[in-house]
């Protein structure tokens, strides 16, 4: 009981802050707030089930009710989706059961050249109803493999830039080299974090991957030079209304899903405000952010 009423508490904290920085002015990003549109809320947010990695999925689908997000990008951690078919199974049922929509899969690795292991990974993400699955570090060699597979199964492949310790794919552009001949169900899913860290600028990386990003994770930093200065969303230097600006101008229709990586044990006040920003955010900008 301690434990719900006080993640209750830091939820409530949450919307209020939020409120009270639309009310100031002083979100987003110390920007003029615009009247409110009343269109449609343009950009979609969601989580990426890893942020609770310490976590049980019961206790994550209670997380996710506290904090209003249904949308959830989840991943073969602690029991979030098994890759066992019949725990996978039950794990579906108990999300669809609490009104959560997976979107997405991964990140999941593709280390190998080899078509057994690539399509045992597409028939996971088909047993769960999941049309995109995000990619962490395919080799080149792995590549045609994945082509062949998007085209059986369509399903689409968005490959996650993992910043300069990834060999193949640093930042988004370095994506775009690779398959920018291949089928164009194979996409980006784009770590603000790790291509910001890469040199990228994130504003020309969401207008070049155009309709081929798939998904994106969200993160913010205090150093672009340090992957360990990774803070909640609003409390760092991504231009955070300038990349949601970019997503709206290319008319993008996935998620922004939050991934956040710091504080595993105890994830909730960050992630709390990271949604409280990117909501205020939203709200600055002249759209009514639900939630």
């Amino acid at each position: 009981m301690k434990d719900i009423l006080s993640r209750r508490t830091f939820v409530r904290s949450g919307a209020l802050l939020a409120a009270a920085c639309t009310a100031s002015g002083a979100v987003p990003a110390l920007a003029e707030a615009l009247p409110e549109t009343g269109k449609p809320l343009p950009v979609n947010l969601g989580l990426c089930s890893y942020t609770f990695r310490n976590f049980t999925r019961a206790q994550m689908i209670g997380f996710m009710k506290d904090l209003h997000v249904s949308d959830l990008n989840c991943k073969d951690t602690k029991d979030h989706l098994p890759t066992d078919p019949t725990l996978e199974a039950q794990a579906v049922a108990d999300y669809a059961a609490a009104g959560i929509k997976l979107h997405a899969a991964g990140a999941i690795y593709f280390p190998k050249d080899d078509e057994s292991d690539i399509r045992g990974k597409f028939e996971y993400c088909k047993r769960a109803g999941i049309d995109v699955i995000v990619a962490g570090d395919p080799t080149p060699d792995s590549l045609k493999w994945i082509e062949k597979f998007v085209k059986e199964y369509n399903i689409k492949i968005a490959i996650h830039n993992h910043g300069p310790e990834d060999k193949f794919f640093p930042s988004p552009f370095d994506v775009l080299k690779a398959i920018k001949d291949l089928d164009p169900r194979i996409g980006f899913c784009i770590d603000v974090g790790h291509a910001a860290r890469a040199g990228a600028n994130l504003v020309d990386a969401i207008h070049a991957t155009g309709s081929r990003l798939y998904d994106m994770h969200i993160k913010d930093l205090t150093d672009f030079h340090n992957r360990e200065s990774q803070v909640a969303v609003g409390e760092g230097i991504l231009p955070i209304r300038e990349i949601f600006q970019a997503l709206i101008d290319i008319k993008y229709k996935g998620f922004v899903d939050l991934e956040y990586e710091i504080h595993g044990d105890n994830p909730m006040p960050g992630v709390i405000a990271s949604f409280s920003y990117m909501r205020g955010v939203l709200t600055g900008m002249g759209y009514k952010a639900n939630g």
